[in-house]
């Protein structure tokens, strides 16, 4: 399987670890090598996931880590990791784009 991170998913997990980094620089560098992980597992076991509420389409799929969500759009080949929202947040259709 080949990862795909999208801009959008790396521009909202750098506005996630400046967040954290006010309060604790250590724990936002723990988040991060921790969503790094949690992604990279998903090359060997891509559907542990749910179905994203919001869509209700089996190939896009989300891993919850603490209060985020990880959406992720699942093919044949490739595991596209789209966006990180925080689990209170809803999901807007736009931000899904392949």
């Amino acid at each position: 399987m080949k990862l795909i991170w999208s801009p959008l998913v790396l521009d909202r997990a750098s506005e996630i670890i400046d967040y954290i980094s006010l309060d604790n620089p250590s724990a936002a560098k723990r988040w991060l090598n921790t969503i790094f992980d949690k992604v990279e597992q998903l090359i060997s076991s891509p559907e542990p996931g749910r179905i994203v509420p919001e869509i209700s389409d089996s190939k896009f799929c989300e891993i919850i880590y603490g209060n985020y969500r990880i959406i992720y759009h699942l093919e044949q080949t490739t595991i596209s990791i789209l966006t990180i929202r925080h689990g209170k947040q809803i999901l807007p259709i736009d931000e899904i784009k392949l």
